[in-house]
């Protein structure tokens, strides 16, 4: 115990110092027993507040195209591959998604994230998505990202003039599991779009989901490659089995796993907004505290692509009775 907390300190002051751990130390850490498991949680916390401060990041976002998706993501409800039972609409109207982006406003949520599933957008789904955009800004006056699927330089161009802060594009799994996950695009395909995002100079928001039967290591293995691209925001979504997807059986992390990966991002991250996200009502219930105290320093609040979430009102009291402001 006093050798790992020794570790964990010394870990924890080279990125306080503005230096990077290498994958061996992000190994041990990992790894660090279930009885140092606080210790870690303790120093990702202090990492988040001594380098983000103790503002929360809330965000709210919208599904504004639902399911019948041509790729074929085996965690993925809307994936027209599978029998999920799940409605399905195309492109929302503006005025659904303007009064969407009004409502959160008005919740006191900071950011609106526009969510479309589709591959990528055809060049007519763009300018009605540019239009809204547009819409949104002369309406609302919300910031706003975006999750569009594969774009092109042009594309990211278009939407950075708009003045989209940020845009989404998860890595989902890790580079050696991702067969498992995905058969229709691959792994390099995702992270060249996120280069062709930071290339236009939009804010990059990557991320993955845990809990799709990828080991520790392969977590790590995530985090690793996500670190490489240094993006402004990383959602950690922890998997909701959904029915007729063929990971709908798969056995969930336990929590101690789940804050063990936070605290290491955070390690490998340090100025990242790590943003707890999809499954974490339901994974972490009333220990979603635990997370924002031992790394993570966001939330998707409001619900999800294809299931609910927490109200806006019950994530602001439980960032405010934790000592942290949104």
């Amino acid at each position: 115990m006093g050798s790992e907390y020794d570790f964990i300190t010394e870990c924890k002051n080279k990125v306080l110092s503005g230096q990077q751990i290498t994958s061996e130390e992000a190994t041990t850490l990992i790894n660090i027993s279930d009885s140092s498991l606080q210790l870690l949680s303790d120093a990702a916390n202090e990492i988040t507040r001594k380098l983000c401060g103790d503002i929360v990041d809330v965000e709210a976002l919208i599904n504004a195209k639902k399911g019948k998706c041509q790729e074929d993501c085996t965690f993925c409800s809307q994936s027209a591959f599978y029998k999920t039972g799940i409605d399905t609409y195309k492109l929302l109207p503006p005025e659904t998604i303007v009064s969407n982006a009004i409502a959160a406003k008005n919740d006191g949520v900071k950011s609106f994230c526009l969510v479309c599933a589709w591959r990528g957008p055809t060049k007519s789904d763009f300018e009605q998505i540019c239009q809204i955009i547009e819409k949104i800004n002369n309406e609302v006056g919300i910031e706003v990202n975006c999750s569009l699927g594969f774009i092109d330089k042009d594309m990211a161009l278009q939407l950075k003039k708009l003045g989209v802060k940020r845009y989404n594009h998860n890595l989902e799994a890790p580079r050696s599991y991702f067969a498992k996950i995905c058969t229709t695009h691959s792994y390099d395909d995702r992270m060249n779009t996120n280069w062709i995002v930071k290339d236009a100079g939009l804010e990059l928001c990557c991320g993955g989901i845990l809990g799709m039967g990828e080991t520790r290591m392969q977590r790590l293995e995530l985090g690793l490659d996500l670190a490489k691209l240094s993006p402004e925001e990383c959602p950690i979504n922890l998997l909701v089995p959904q029915k007729g997807t063929p990971l709908e059986l798969q056995t969930q992390l336990s929590i101690s796993e789940i804050l063990r990966t936070i605290a290491v991002f955070r390690f490998l991250m340090p100025k990242t907004i790590l943003k707890i996200a999809g499954g974490r009502e339901v994974y972490l219930s009333n220990d979603q505290e635990k997370a924002l105290l031992g790394g993570a320093n966001g939330i998707i609040t409001g619900g999800y692509l294809t299931i609910g979430g927490n109200s806006p009102s019950d994530d602001f009291q439980m960032i405010s009775k934790i000592g942290l402001e949104a």
